[in-house]
């Protein structure tokens, strides 16, 4: 979502086909050696269900960004609502970079529909202020979703069984 008038994103949205089934799709949300290989964590903890902590590790990048400094860091928030195959909505999420202060509190939610031939990822990433920090993290967020969640539909796509 963009901010009204202006070149700078509010939030995170995007939709993606993914020839897998809906389960196996929302499950490589909470299964830490997938997390490793699609969206290069280093660690984490996540448990499905209602109440349930979600905290991914990334590797401290070597290049600093001049608003942000340098990225990867921890994210992590509460699991608030876990539909297995449908859904899970993570509330009072944060990122905590290896330099600065957190940025948050935010949300995630990713949901799941089945298709013919696998599934229908839609990934929201939402909470927002105005400052320049927050902008720019949306920025980085964007082309970093884009990057993760194309991995995820490569890494899942050439599991599938034939």
């Amino acid at each position: 979502m963009w901010r009204s008038g202006t070149n700078e994103p509010s939030s995170f949205e995007h939709a993606l086909e993914i020839d897998a089934p809906p389960a196996a799709v929302l499950g490589a949300f909470f299964d830490r050696a997938l997390l490793r290989r699609w969206w290069g964590v280093s660690a984490a903890v996540t448990i499905p269900r209602s109440l349930g902590v979600y905290a991914l590790q990334w590797p401290q990048s070597a290049d600093r960004d001049p608003l942000l400094g340098r990225l990867g860091g921890t994210f992590y928030g509460t699991v608030i609502d876990f539909r297995a195959g449908r859904e899970f909505f993570l509330a009072d999420a944060y990122w905590l970079p290896p330099d600065g202060d957190p940025i948050g509190p935010m949300a995630l939610h990713v949901s799941c529909d089945a298709r013919p031939g696998g599934a229908r990822l839609v990934l929201m990433q939402s909470g927002c202020d105005d400052s320049p920090r927050w902008r720019r993290f949306y920025h980085v967020i964007t082309a970093g979703w884009r990057e993760a969640l194309s991995g995820l539909k490569a890494e899942l796509e050439a599991s599938r069984p034939a």
